[in-house]
């Protein structure tokens, strides 16, 4: 039964609709989103994406990875399969938007 639930959440049924919601819902979120597709197929280190979309470092974390409350885990551009990370180096992680999160991004902004 574990399986199926998995299943179901990740078909592309279900999967869109989640994502498109979470990203009307948080403007930080969106806005991530969106300058990560406009560098694709570049990626980026936190305080360069905080910097590009005008919000603080721990907004960026909390919108990418999920944090505590404010940024729940299940609607963070990871789980969602929008953003994905890299680590390069020491300690230095990467993000970068994946195909899902263009095809994302690519149907909100012919929807304007």
């Amino acid at each position: 039964m574990q399986r199926e639930d998995t299943k179901i959440q990740t078909s592309p049924d279900i999967k869109v609709p989640l994502a498109m919601r979470a990203l009307r819902r948080s403007n930080i979120r969106k806005k991530i989103a969106e300058y990560l597709f406009d560098i694709s197929p570049s990626y980026s280190y936190t305080s360069e994406i905080a910097y590009h979309v005008k919000t603080t470092p721990s907004n960026v974390i909390g919108a990418i990875r999920g944090m505590e409350s404010r940024y729940k885990q299940d609607e963070s551009l990871i789980s969602l399969e929008i953003v994905e990370m890299k680590n390069s180096g020491k300690d230095i992680k990467l993000y970068g938007i994946t195909n899902f999160g263009r095809e994302i991004i690519e149907s909100m902004r012919t929807r304007r």
